[in-house]
């Protein structure tokens, strides 16, 4: 079974030496190889969707485990290892780190007209990378921003997306994993089964729990500007750091929701936020109403609307109209298939087996030394 979503880690400061990225853009180039003579392009593309997957492919190249710069090294090597035979392999990447990601949209366009590719796929290759940056940033509020993103396709149309998010509060960075064939709803649980170590406060909006809060939230946008901004006036909040409170005030009549700093209240996205005084997010919500989405992943795909334009419509939906979103961290995958104590969660010995044995027979139809074959069987004992 292959598991796919977000895994969590420490953040690694460090560099990749040359003679290191070298040995991982060869390897990997000779394992990339027999996978797609094995199992097809689609398969190769499939598998680097599966977070534990992916990990284990770096880790076998020679990185460390846990350490976050596992995935953008690693994303580098696969793109330089298949530099010159994408057409033969039938794989294809796209963006990477930092600014490189924002070259993804040109990168797709690059081979689509390389490739000859019918003008609406480009478009839904451009557009499927751009709604994964967007859910990601805005929809799923963890408190990770983007900062890498890779877009891989295939010959035959199959698509994944592997991006990562950093926390310089504590820290660490999270991946996120998408893949075509597990996607339904672009704006509802599209990462078919996520995970991490360490969870986080988030908002999230893709869950089918906020399914409400999406209606409703598009149902404001798709009436007047001025009703939208009565309702966000009315949430007037005055926070410290021991209290938060929001008060509604509308027919003359005022009520004030209090929260006391405590462990036993639920956090709140909207703790330390005015959105009665953004001019901008007014700007924006005036462009919205005027565009009136048809539903919420149009609304989402908008330029201008991220992170506080969709805080915003679900404080409303919420306190307002009382669609409670999800306030669960959608992480659910943990490294190393579960610790050895079975902490955060136990070992999955089925999909840890299944992972050794796939590149344990990839490993041996290598064309490398045996020496060789034995250090990379060797890693895969420190899975």
């Amino acid at each position: 079974m292959i598991h796919k979503g977000i895994a969590t880690f420490g953040l690694d400061s460090g560099h990749c030496p040359p003679w290191l990225f070298e040995r991982m853009v060869k390897l990997g180039h000779q394992m990339i190889t027999v996978i797609v003579d094995e199992y097809g392009p689609d398969e190769f593309v499939k598998r680097v969707a599966d977070p534990g997957w992916f990990q284990s492919l770096g880790t076998v190249l020679a990185f460390d485990w846990n350490a976050s710069g596992l995935t953008t090294i690693l994303t580098a090597a696969i793109k330089e290892s298949i530099r010159g035979q994408e057409k033969d392999l039938g794989i294809f990447l796209c963006g990477g780190k930092g600014k490189t990601s924002l070259k993804t949209p040109d990168e797709i366009q690059n081979w689509g007209e390389k490739l000859s590719l019918p003008e609406l796929q480009v478009k839904n290759f451009t557009y499927n990378s751009k709604m994964a940056a967007k859910v990601d940033s805005s929809l799923v509020q963890d408190g990770f921003q983007l900062y890498h993103h890779a877009f891989f396709f295939s010959k035959n149309g199959s698509w994944a997306v592997v991006q990562q998010g950093m926390n310089q509060q504590n820290q660490t960075a999270r991946r996120y994993h998408w893949d075509s064939k597990n996607i339904s709803d672009l704006v509802v649980e599209p990462h078919s089964g996520i995970a991490s170590q360490t969870l986080a406060l988030t908002l999230d909006l893709t869950a089918k729990a906020s399914k409400p809060t999406q209606n409703i939230s598009t149902e404001l946008v798709n009436g007047n500007y001025g009703s939208l901004m009565k309702d966000i006036e009315i949430l007037r909040r005055h926070s410290s750091d021991l209290s938060q409170s929001i008060k509604l005030q509308q027919n003359g009549q005022q009520l004030t929701l209090l929260n006391l700093e405590t462990k036993e209240f639920h956090w709140h996205p909207v703790v330390n936020e005015n959105f009665s005084k953004s001019k901008y997010l007014e700007k924006i919500l005036y462009k919205v109403t005027e565009v009136k989405p048809k539903n919420y992943e149009t609304l989402v795909s908008l330029e201008g609307v991220g992170p506080k334009t969709i805080r915003a419509l679900s404080l409303v939906s919420e306190v307002i109209y009382g669609a409670r979103p999800s306030y669960e961290d959608p992480a659910r995958y943990s490294f190393a298939h579960g610790g050895k104590d079975a902490t955060p969660y136990p070992v999955d010995r089925k999909t840890y087996d299944s992972t050794i044995n796939f590149f344990q027979n990839v490993i041996n139809k290598m064309k490398i030394a045996s020496s060789e074959k034995q250090k990379l069987q060797a890693k895969l004992l420190d899975l």
